[in-house]
């Protein structure tokens, strides 16, 4: 079975009452977030649950969950163009277009959550090129615009012979991209949980699990919302790939553990986020392993369940709230250890490293996080509605 071979693309006409009633429900998160942003910017940062000690709250959390999986939600194309796989090729414009809308949905949230955003143009235009988020800001543009070239070049007929040499390209850039992500954790020595290689491998690999989970429902979403059918042989390739992703995830994340357990001044930090860690290890092990890894992988590859359109919709949703689950381990667990002042001396503060730093996300917070999710799902909404990004038909046609 194979998809169709001649691909006609289209817009989806009308403005029915699902889009508008989908569209307000997401333009109301996207207000709700600018809401948020705004009694924190004009209250300041007491209001939220952040510290001195826990610095990048939950709207980080989001922030770096949507920026990561931006990347991954690019992997579709990258299998088409770069890998030519033409079962992936009609889906190709879509992940195209969910990359560049997760990542707008990603950077706002940031922007909104490191204050005075009215300044950004000096962090844009002032760089520390000793700091890994002066290269962040290179890597975050050139995603854009690698993307959008990528975009022209699969969706105007005469730019198509260059699809495959941009594709590979956007390829190369999506995985510095998310490396670039992974070593600002990797390059952070002041923290334990941090300052290790592997980071930058561990969020290539959470990218493509974490972004090709929200390409997987959006698919499904979209076929079923503009009633354009969708083949069974397209979701099984979808969801066992879904399942491959995430069992690469759940390997480095048992490296990065290994790691840090072999290394004697990391064993405390790791004993609090694997037993001792209250919130994060329930985050970590029932959220990350089991929730968000274990039980998609059961659920794609059983053969009970692997035929099952749900249970591959359920797998993606459950790969999406372990992903969360596992950024906020990372972010907020790794910040809420006490920070070690000098390495190999005895020193001791009041501040700093006065025992597990506690942190209760408020309601601005959160309101922000999922007004970068609203944002995202409105852009990508809005690209199916007025441009041809999906096609007719992704129904399976007999092989000849």
């Amino acid at each position: 079975m194979t998809a169709a071979a001649r691909i006609e693309f289209r817009e989806h006409p009308g403005w029915g009452r699902g889009f508008l009633t989908l569209a307000g429900a997401l333009g109301l998160l996207v207000l709700g977030g600018l809401g948020g942003a705004h009694v924190m910017e004009s209250e300041g940062h007491w209001v939220t649950g952040m510290s001195n000690r826990i610095v990048w709250g939950t709207p980080h959390v989001f922030a770096v969950f949507l920026i990561v999986a931006a990347s991954g939600a690019l992997n579709v194309a990258s299998i088409s163009s770069v890998f030519g796989r033409e079962l992936y090729k009609p889906l190709a414009r879509l992940s195209g277009v969910l990359a560049v809308s997760l990542l707008a949905g990603g950077l706002a949230v940031l922007v909104l959550d490191l204050g005075r955003p009215d300044r950004l143009i000096v962090a844009m235009t002032v760089y520390n090129f000793k700091s890994i988020f002066a290269w962040n800001i290179f890597l975050y543009t050139g995603f854009f615009a690698v993307v959008i070239v990528y975009l022209w070049m699969m969706m105007e007929k005469r730019m198509n012979r260059f699809s495959k040499p941009v594709g590979t390209f956007a390829f190369l850039w999506r995985l510095v991209l998310t490396t670039g992500t992974g070593s600002i954790f990797g390059f952070l020595v002041a923290r334990q949980a941090y300052d290790t290689a592997v980071m930058a491998p561990m969020f290539i690999a959470m990218s493509l699990a974490f972004g090709h989970a929200i390409f997987l429902l959006v698919v499904m979403a979209a076929s079923a919302g503009t009633g354009r059918p969708l083949g069974d042989e397209v979701v099984r390739r979808l969801k066992n790939l879904l399942g491959i992703f995430l069992a690469a995830t759940l390997y480095f994340v048992a490296v990065q553990h290994l790691t840090n357990l072999y290394i004697a001044e990391r064993q405390g930090v790791e004993r609090f986020l694997l037993a001792e860690g209250g919130i994060y290890t329930w985050l970590f092990w029932v959220g990350h392993v089991g929730i968000g890894c274990l039980v998609p992988i059961a659920l794609v590859f059983a053969p009970a369940t692997a035929s099952s359109r749900g249970a591959a919709g359920l797998a993606a949703v459950l790969a999406v709230v372990g992903g969360i689950a596992q950024i906020y381990v990372i972010i907020i667990g790794g910040q809420a250890y006490p920070l070690v002042l000098v390495p190999g001396m005895e020193a001791a503060g009041s501040v700093l490293d006065a025992g597990i730093a506690p942190y209760v996300p408020s309601v601005y917070e959160i309101a922000l996080g999922l007004g970068g999710v609203g944002l995202a799902l409105l852009l990508a909404t809005i690209a199916i509605k007025v441009l041809p990004v999906l096609p007719e038909s992704l129904a399976d046609v007999p092989a000849k």
